[in-house]
């Protein structure tokens, strides 16, 4: 019996690896390997316009084909790394898929606030000031994510696949079921410093139930006046590419959240009506 035990448990422990190897080597070549290489392209092509021309045109958005169109290139930034590095127009950086930030992208200044977390500098006064409101109002809320690293979201990514194709899932399934809810290394806001998954102190977990809670509700009610917007809203996801998420803030500055709070729109198409 005890044998027995013993290569049920190795089984396991094989097949675990298998699958967070699999899962690895699948992120790395359909996403990782091209996502690196577009944003390479895009900083070449960049660079390539400023040696020809001199200076980008601030009005044209660049070479006039994908620059000022794009809903992430509303600021006229080749690249959504760029836009953020700007001292105007930071904080309406759209960071997805079709608009992911560089590997190496690492805010300028982070601000650790209280419980650990860090945000990008610039924000940290305005969360700051939402968070302590917050607390004032009798909501007892916690930021439990700030900003995450490229190497760390690749880790989330991997982990979640992992557990997917341990599950039963082949690769490809794993990986058609885990970007719906994680987003992929490159395309999270979080790298950028500028987002907050925030919760009811009580119950610090991810899902869709906080939605019910006072504390998300006050949040969802207030949010705008501070500058944010719940990111991920209900009913959204053909948008933003990502499922309902009730604890997802993002930063974009208090004239837009007010904008957009008011429309009931999400940042993908208050830019596009830029």
């Amino acid at each position: 019996m005890l044998q027995k035990k013993r290569f049920l448990r190795r089984r396991r422990y094989f097949l675990t690896g298998i699958a967070c190897g699999a899962a690895v080597m699948f992120l790395i070549l359909h996403f990782i390997y091209p996502a690196v290489s577009a944003v390479s392209s895009a900083e070449t092509a960049s660079s390539g316009e400023k040696t020809d021309a001199g200076a980008t045109d601030p009005d044209s958005g660049g070479s006039g084909n994908a620059g000022a169109s794009s809903p992430g290139n509303s600021g006229g930034s080749a690249c959504p790394e760029e836009q953020l590095r700007s001292d105007s127009g930071w904080e309406l950086t759209l960071i997805n898929r079709d608009h992911p930030l560089s590997h190496d992208y690492v805010p300028a200044s982070l601000t650790e606030i209280p419980g650990g977390c860090s945000v990008d500098s610039r924000i940290a006064d305005a969360l700051n000031r939402m968070l302590s409101d917050a607390r004032s109002a009798g909501m007892n809320v916690s930021v439990i994510s700030g900003y995450r690293s490229y190497e760390t979201q690749t880790e989330l990514f991997a982990d979640g696949m992992t557990e997917r194709i341990a599950g039963g899932l082949t690769p490809e399934q794993a990986y058609t079921d885990t970007v719906q809810s994680v987003t992929l290394p490159g395309t999270s806001e979080h790298a950028a410093g500028l987002a907050v998954d925030i919760t009811a102190s009580s119950y610090p977990v991810l899902e869709e139930s906080q939605a019910r809670r006072p504390e998300q509700q006050w949040l969802m009610e207030h949010c705008y006046e501070y500058g944010f917007i719940l990111r991920y809203p209900d009913g959204s996801e053909d948008i933003t590419g990502i499922t309902y998420e009730p604890w997802h803030y993002r930063y974009v500055g208090e004239a837009a959240a007010a904008e957009i709070h008011a429309r009931g729109i999400t940042l993908e198409e208050y830019l596009q009506d830029q």
